[in-house]
């Protein structure tokens, strides 16, 4: 009897199994079905030096990302219209892929030639004055950040950096490198510090700081919703007396939305929120990304003036300030892209990443 009750629970196991295995057949998992006839174009900006656009296309794909590796890095754009401003002429290589999901892609590898490509696109300043000396400037000219001028903010300050931002700042090579005569700040889309992307922010607090001159940058802007990069000052008694009072200069914001106006602005007062004397400057054709500008602050007692391409737009003193004047005092420098924030609003579908900030120069002049 315990033989045949044992071959029948043997019997009633194999069934339940015979059973299990049907069902399973029943449900086969469906395929992974890769994009096909993958296709490409490569243009080759007639506007702008050293830019090109791939243009994607393949069937059955859900979306597409090229990889620029350049000689500061590799460059990833998600977009069937891919474009990237490599700095300098050489060959280099870009990887093409039609995805059907993160994780499942083709992929195709293509090389790029950029020929004869310089800095000169744009416009530029002389590197003297009549009645001026060069107090200070740096050209970008090695292949790391001078950390005897500049050091880093860290991290997402405090309720982001006092505007909601985005981005947590990192320190390094990640997001700010030197090299082909620039300086390049990026802003990616990628988590850390528990934020969705990242990026650069600068400064010469305690190592260079400033009491009126020309101050003169050469620089290319990042556009998209949600990108903000600024070339400003603030005063050096920050750490004592805080902001709004220290002052602050910004010679130049832009909002990413909005890629052909720049605003000069100055704020001031004894209390947060500050009060602010601003104007804006436009392009009447192209984006500020298309090529490099100079922005420029001519700083003198009670007098601060602000241009582009050597064209004023914006003037303030005393005598527009309500009495309230902390720009007589020394000031330092901070150059950074946020991502995100209450003025430019916040990145969506429309934006591209990375975006960058290219920085040919920065010159401050006094008065001899």
């Amino acid at each position: 009897m315990r033989g045949i009750l044992r071959l029948g629970v043997l019997g009633l196991f194999l069934g339940i199994g015979s059973m299990f295995l049907a069902a399973c057949e029943d449900k086969p998992v469906d395929p992974i079905v890769l994009p096909e006839n993958f296709t490409w174009t490569v243009d080759y900006s007639p506007g702008v030096k050293g830019k090109v656009t791939i243009n994607m296309k393949a069937n059955k794909a859900n979306y597409f990302t090229a990889i620029f590796k350049d000689k500061l890095g590799d460059f990833t754009v998600e977009s069937p219209a891919a474009s990237y401003t490599f700095a300098a002429e050489g060959t280099y290589v870009v990887v093409l892929r039609a995805h059907a999901s993160a994780a499942h892609y083709i992929e195709r590898v293509d090389t790029i030639k950029i020929e004869a490509v310089t800095l000169g696109d744009g416009y530029s300043t002389p590197t003297s004055y009549s009645g001026y000396n060069l107090a200070w400037a740096d050209e970008f000219s090695g292949d790391a950040l001078d950390l005897g001028s500049w050091g880093f903010d860290v991290g997402n300050g405090s309720g982001g950096w006092g505007n909601n931002e985005s981005q947590y700042y990192t320190s390094g090579t990640a997001n700010c490198v030197v090299g082909n005569g620039k300086l390049t700040i990026t802003a990616k889309k990628e988590s850390q510090g528990g934020y969705n992307y990242t990026s650069a922010r600068i400064l010469t607090k305690g190592k260079r700081e400033f009491q009126f001159g020309r101050i003169d940058i050469r620089a290319r802007l990042p556009k998209g919703q949600g990108i903000w990069p600024a070339l400003w000052m603030l005063g050096a008694n920050f750490g004592t007396v805080g902001w709004p009072k220290c002052g602050e200069l910004d010679i130049m914001e832009l909002v990413g939305h909005q890629p052909n106006r720049v605003h000069g602005t100055a704020h001031f007062g004894n209390n947060s929120p500050s009060t602010q004397r601003t104007a804006t400057y436009g392009l009447s054709s192209a984006t500020f990304a298309d090529a490099f500008h100079v922005f420029t602050m001519k700083w003198e007692n009670n007098l601060v003036e602000w241009y582009v391409d050597d064209v004023k737009f914006h003037t303030l003193t005393p005598s527009n300030t309500g009495g309230i004047y902390p720009f007589n005092e020394k000031f330092f420098f901070i150059f950074n892209v946020a991502v995100g924030g209450n003025w430019p609003g916040y990145p969506d579908g429309t934006t591209v990443f990375p975006q960058q900030m290219d920085v040919d120069f920065v010159r401050v002049f006094q008065k001899i």
